[in-house]
């Protein structure tokens, strides 16, 4: 008799910080996080991250990226059930390429339209953009509304057999292997340089998603890491942030997932008060076999390690970014 091979039990911590200069100037956060895992059932598991964009004319952002996690993930969570039991490689990626970022558009737009039903631009919010940034910018906001929610958006689906990526914009993905190897689970964009980035607030939305299906079959990731900008440009250099997945990996392994969950927000606010500055988001999807301390690489704490600069363990729908009503 074959036995069925024991499915993966997979965590996620996360924790988004309000950057240092937005608590001075008195913005709120502009990062939202959320993770949704079925009552009753490991898998599927999805995080979605989102960043609000920090310019004048974002000045709804904080409620653009709270829409973009929620729709996200409802979204892939209503893709996945629809094809649960029936794996179909070829018409997942095509689905993921194509209608996935489309209908995330349109759900997301429709949420922004009823926020503004809901809530018009009072005259107040205009006319301080106006003062800021001028009567182009005010004119600008006025033609599409949509510009004053914008925002970017990161989610990571995790299956039995697979995992799916689905990136809009800045912030990165990253994939931990159990060696400790770090790599981007997606290409990268060259549109996305200094504080330039593609968004959910733009007519093209939809054809500026990078996606992609990972098979599980051959390698599961041990750690994957989802973050905003704010968080990777709060490092010197890009080898010292992709560093921070082997040494992640190295502390789950030697302390365990709550403490380091424990110990997320104050790295996070560490993090933007010494680099960026920014608001600053960081979800880790764990596979906890993979966190098991190997024999033979037995390690001993120590007080300097790299300081990996959010802290409640989502284990079911929950945004760990406050929603303003």
């Amino acid at each position: 008799m074959t036995e069925t091979a024991a499915v993966p039990e997979w965590r996620v911590i996360g924790e988004t910080v309000p950057g240092a200069s937005h608590l001075r100037a008195g913005i709120p956060n502009q990062d939202a996080i959320l993770q949704v895992r079925e009552s009753g059932r490991g898998l599927p598991l999805v995080v979605s991250v989102s960043d609000g964009h920090g310019s004048n004319k974002c000045f709804r952002s904080h409620r653009g990226s709270r829409f973009a996690v929620r729709k996200a993930a409802q979204l892939v969570g209503e893709f996945l059930d629809e094809r649960r039991g029936a794996f179909d490689e070829g018409g997942i990626e095509r689905a993921l390429k194509e209608t996935v970022p489309r209908e995330f558009v349109r759900r997301w737009r429709g949420a922004v339209e009823a926020d503004l039903k809901a809530r018009p631009f009072a005259a107040e919010e205009l006319e301080a953009l106006e003062r800021k940034d001028g009567a182009r910018a005010r004119k600008l906001v006025e033609e599409n509304p949509l510009l004053a929610y914008g925002a970017t958006s990161l989610t990571v689906a995790v299956e039995e057999s697979f995992i799916l990526y689905l990136q809009l914009g800045d912030g990165e993905i990253l994939c931990v292997s159990e060696s400790g190897e770090v790599s981007k689970a997606l290409a990268g964009d060259s549109r996305l340089f200094a504080n330039e980035t593609t968004s959910l607030c733009t007519a093209d939305a939809e054809k500026n998603f990078r996606t992609r299906l990972q098979t599980l079959a051959a390698e599961r990731p041990a750690l994957v890491l989802v973050t905003t900008d704010g968080y990777a440009n709060s490092f010197a250099d890009e080898a010292g942030f992709l560093k921070v997945g082997s040494d992640l990996l190295e502390m789950l392994r030697a302390d365990g997932i709550d403490p380091i969950n424990a110990s997320l927000k104050g790295w996070l606010e560490e993090a933007t008060r010494a680099g960026s500055g920014d608001d600053t988001t960081l979800a880790i999807v764990c596979r906890v076999d993979a966190l098991r301390q190997p024999q033979t690489e037995a390690r001993t704490k120590t007080e300097g390690q790299t300081k990996i600069e959010g802290a409640t363990d989502t284990q079911s729908a929950t945004d760990a970014a406050s929603t303003s009503a």
